[in-house]
Order: structure tokens, then sequence, then C-alpha cells
């Protein structure tokens, strides 16, 4: 396993002892992390610097990425140099990135990802980063496990539930209304968890979630059309209330929109068919503050203090169908993207007010 040629490394930016402060801060701030770094001259696509870390993750030198450069189509990294000139092309200014599955200088497998930019200097020059991706595709290869383990453990004792109870339901003719309703009711929550299960732990999701690098933003007008999208799926009518707010949340956008499904769950629950389920966005502290707002009672006041605790329900639940589980999952959720999840204060008749604040990247 080689490092870069030093006359490849530095022939552009110069020595280590005589190169300017620009250059010596961009190699500083792309290694940081750990990365590799690279700066290819152009229009020639000369590889005028290649951080050792790419000797050491790769097996290859900076001549071998070079000979890809110059058009080696049979070379480990003819994939990698492809996408390196299909980026020195772009605009200045543009940001590139693309994934890749390449074998290195000893035939394991490798999974890069590159980011890229064309700074248009004096001396136009393409510079980047490739990363590691081997600790995320492990991490996702052990999500995947864990999540076919969950749903093969849960959905089996599911389904002898499911069997037993529609055996029920065929032989009880001479049972009451009341166990009949009982009957009813473990047959409709066997279905939602079984539809849950199928939403958030099938194999098809839980494949897609290796085919594609999964996003981590999402605009505030996205997660917003989602939930009007959800209540007016329920027959209701939404009354969304926003400024203008082209801003972007940091989070994982599937994340965020099951925290936000799980507030407007609860407001056309606990309030009439009749009555509008409100969504307002707007600035706040520094971000974004989603409010989900029903016609109903309110909270009462005596569950206000413990209404996001886990498996707790209110008085005014009774009846519905339910675990007590969906608040307490919706704030860990808000807060584990660093926002905060809270109830208006003095909603007790005149509806219920909660409140997702999160920070945004752009304001």
């Amino acid at each position: 396993m080689s490092s870069p040629d030093p006359a490849v490394q530095l022939s552009v930016l110069g020595s280590q002892d005589d190169e300017a402060l620009p250059a010596r801060q961009f190699r500083a701030i792309a290694e940081l992390g750990g990365d590799v770094a690279f700066a290819i001259a152009l229009p020639a696509r000369r590889l005028a610097y290649l951080s050792p870390a790419f000797g050491a993750l790769s097996g290859f030198d900076g001549e071998a990425l070079q000979r890809a450069l110059d058009g080696d189509g049979v070379s480990p990294l003819a994939p990698l140099a492809a996408w390196l000139r299909e980026a020195a092309g772009g605009a200045p200014g543009a940001r590139s990135q693309r994934e890749f599955d390449l074998f290195d200088a000893e035939g394991r497998p490798l999974a890069l990802e590159g980011l890229a930019t064309v700074l248009a200097d004096a001396a136009p020059t393409l510079v980047g980063q490739l990363r590691d991706l081997s600790a995320r595709r492990g991490h996702q290869s052990e999500q995947k496990r864990f999540a076919s383990m969950l749903n093969h453990e849960f959905r089996t004792p599911l389904a002898t539930i499911d069997g037993a109870i529609q055996r029920l339901e065929a032989t009880s003719s001479h049972a009451d209304e009341a166990t009949r309703t009982r009957y009813r009711k473990i047959g409709a929550a066997v279905d939602r968890l079984i539809a849950m299960l199928d939403e958030y732990l099938s194999p098809d999701r839980m494949a897609a979630l290796g085919r594609a690098r999964q996003p981590n933003t999402i605009t505030v007008r996205d997660l917003v059309e989602s939930g009007a999208t959800q209540i007016r799926a329920a027959g209701r009518e939404a009354a969304l209330r926003q400024e203008e707010l082209p801003l972007t949340l940091r989070g994982e956008p599937e994340g965020l929109r099951l925290a936000l499904k799980v507030l407007i769950d609860n407001a056309l629950a606990f309030s009439p068919p009749s009555a509008p389920v409100i969504l307002r966005a707007r600035r706040s502290g520094g971000g974004v503050e989603l409010a989900v707002i029903d016609g109903g009672a309110g909270v009462p006041l005596e569950d206000v203090a413990r209404v996001f605790g886990k498996g707790y329900r209110g008085r005014n639940a009774a009846g519905l169908a339910g675990s007590g589980l969906g608040l307490y999952m919706a704030r860990s959720i808000v807060e584990v993207h660093g926002g905060v999840l809270s109830l208006a204060p003095g909603t007790e008749g005149a509806g219920a007010e909660f409140r997702l604040w999160m920070p945004a990247l752009a304001l």
C-alpha cells in the first residue's frame, strides 16, 4: 500500500514550506475529519493535491488516480475518475455529489461518497473530499437486520392473536353484545399494529433504505403539506396559516412527518368532525414553530403535566383507541432532532394547541 507521490501531491499547491496560507487552510480543514481531500488543476485535470488518507483507505497512490483521470478505463478507480471529470466541467461554485461502490487495491469492496466544487480563481481548481461509507453502510445493514427481527418477532404473536379472535367471533353467536364488542376492539388493535409493521418495518421499506442515500433535510412547506394531506384524507378541513417560509429543517424527514402525524391524529380524534384542524407555521426564536390546533374541548387541567408521559392516557381518552405512547414518541423524535414539543397553556375548553419548534438551517 503506497502513499501519494509527493511530486503529484504538491505540484500545484506548492511545497509544505512555501505553499500559500489558503492552501494550508484548505488542507487542514479538509483533512480535519479524517476524510480524503483532493485538488485538481483545471482545465488540464492534473492532480494538484491528494491527502495521504487516500492511500490508507484505497491502497492506491496519486499516480494511479491520475492515470484513471487520463482515461484508464480498466482501472478500479475508473468510476471515481469519471465522476471527477464530470464535476470538473460543472459551473463554478456548483456542488457535485456522488456515491461509489469500488474495489480497493486488494480487491475488497470500498464504498465512497464524493463531494466536489469548482473554485473559479486565477487558477481554476476542482476541490473536494472523499468519505468512507463503510461505517454508514454497516449501520444501515444492522438497522435492517434489527427491523427484520422485530417484524418477525411481533408479527408471529399478532398472527396468533388475530386467528384466535377470528375464531372467537365466528363461534360467538350466543355471546352478549359487550363480549362481541371486546372481540372487535381486539381485532381492530391487531389490524392497527400489523399495519404499523407494514408501514415502518416491512422488508421493502428496509431494502429501500440501502438503495439510496436517505435525505436528512425537509422544507417547512413539505412538512406542512404532508400534514394537510393527512387531514384531508380523513375527510376533515385543513386550515393553513403560514408565513412565506422557504426554510429547511435538518432531520430525518420520515421521523419529523411521524411526529407531526401523531399531533394531527390527536387533533382528529379529540375534536368534532365538523371542526377544521389548523396548521400554523411561523418563525420563532431562530427556528420555526409548527402548531396543530383542534376545535375540541382541550386537554383537561389534571392531564396537562402528564400528557407527554409514556403510556399515559387522559380521562377524555376513554373509549378511544390508543396506547398512550403517541405523544411520548413524538416528543422523543423532536428532541432527538434538537427541537421542542410542547402544549400551549390554557387550552382547556378552547381546543388543544400543540407546538413543535425546530431550529432552521437558514433564516
